[in-house]
C-alpha cells in the first residue's frame, strides 16, 4: 500500500497536527505494516508522537474512528491516544510513542515468554459498544462460504458453527496479535487496536498460537507457551481461524496470508488428527 508522506499531507492537516503536538523537528516513517494512508513517528519540540492518518472518504476510516473510540477502555499495555484532528478530509490520530522493536516469536527468542505474559494480561471488560467477535464470525461463516469454491468436509463446518458460541464473552480483545503489533523494550506493549472486539477472555491467547506456529514452534509447544485454552474451545477456534484465513487468502490474496493458512491448518490437524480436510 502506497502511503502519503508528512510533506505530502495537505497544509491544513499538517497545521492541525502541529497545533496538537508542537513543532515537528523530524519524521520517521515505519518500515513495515500500517493500514493507514499516513503513518510516522513525529519528533517534536515536546515529545515524540506516533501518528496514523486516513482519508475520511476511505472505507478504512471507520476502523480508525473505532480505534479512537476504544482507546480509553484499553489495558495498560496498549499505547494511549493523545489527540485526534480532522481537517481537509483527513483524520489523524496521535498516540504516545512506544519504544522498542518488533517481537521475535521464534523458538529460543527471549521475547517469547514476555509476549505470552503480556497477552495473557490484556484482559479488561469490554465497553458496550465494542463489536461482538461471535457475531462477526457468525456472519462470516468462512467454511460454509468456501463450499462455493471447493470441497469442504461437513465436520469443519460443524466445528466452525460451535466457535460462534464459544468465543462469545464480555472481555475486550485485540484479535490481531502478531509481531508487528508487539513492541518489546523494557516491557511488551501491544499496539494497533483497530480490530478490537468483545469476546471470551482466552481468545487473544488463542490468536497467539498460530503466530507461534508460523514462527517455528510445534503446535503443542505453541499451546503451552500461550497458556491454558478451554477444550473444545481451542479446537473450534483453530478450525474457525483456518477457515477464515483460507477464505481471505482466496478472496483477497496478500503475500503474508499463505503462511497464516499453513499455520492454522497445522494447528487444526494437531487438534483433529491428520487429513482433517478429507
Amino acid at each position: 500500500m502506497s502511503r502519503t508522506s508528512w510533506a505530502g499531507l495537505p497544509e491544513p492537516v499538517r497545521a492541525a497536527v502541529i497545533a496538537a503536538t508542537g513543532g515537528v523537528t523530524d519524521v520517521e516513517e515505519p518500515g513495515a505494516g500500517s493500514q493507514s494512508d499516513f503513518a510516522a513517528t513525529l519528533c517534536t519540540t515536546a515529545e515524540p508522537v506516533f501518528c496514523k492518518g486516513i482519508r475520511t472518504t476511505s472505507p478504512r476510516a471507520a476502523r480508525h474512528r473505532h480505534e479512537a473510540a476504544i482507546n480509553p477502555h484499553l489495558p495498560a499495555a496498549a499505547g494511549r491516544l493523545l489527540w485526534q484532528v480532522e481537517a481537509s478530509d483527513w483524520l489523524v490520530l496521535g498516540f504516545e510513542h512506544v519504544p522498542g522493536g518488533h517481537a521475535d516469536l521464534c523458538p529460543g527468542s527471549p521475547d517469547v515468554d514476555s509476549v505470552a505474559a503480556a497477552v495473557a494480561g490484556l484482559t479488561v471488560p469490554a465497553p458496550a459498544f465494542a463489536p461482538s467477535l461471535a457475531a462477526h464470525w457468525g456472519r462470516l461463516a468462512a467454511w460454509r462460504r468456501l463450499r462455493a469454491h471447493q470441497h469442504v468436509p461437513d465436520h469443519l463446518v460443524a466445528w466452525e458453527s460451535r466457535a460462534v458460541d464459544l468465543v462469545d464473552g464480555d472481555s475486550l480483545l485485540h484479535t490481531d496479535i502478531h509481531s508487528l503489533n508487539l513492541l518489546v523494550d523494557t516491557e511488551v506493549r501491544v499496539v494497533d487496536w483497530a480490530w478490537a472486539r468483545r469476546g471470551a477472555s482466552w481468545v487473544d491467547r488463542a490468536f497467539l498460537v498460530p503466530r507461534l506456529i508460523e514462527a517455528g514452534h510445534s503446535p503443542g509447544a505453541a499451546e503451552r507457551i500461550a497458556g491454558p485454552l478451554p477444550d473444545p474451545g481451542a479446537t473450534t477456534f483453530a478450525v474457525a481461524v483456518w477457515g477464515i484465513w483460507t477464505y481471505l487468502n482466496l478472496t483477497d490474496p496478500r503475500p503474508h496470508r499463505p503462511a497464516l493458512v499453513t499455520a492454522a491448518e497445522t494447528w487444526s490437524e494437531y487438534r483433529l488428527g491428520p487429513r482433517s480436510y478429507d
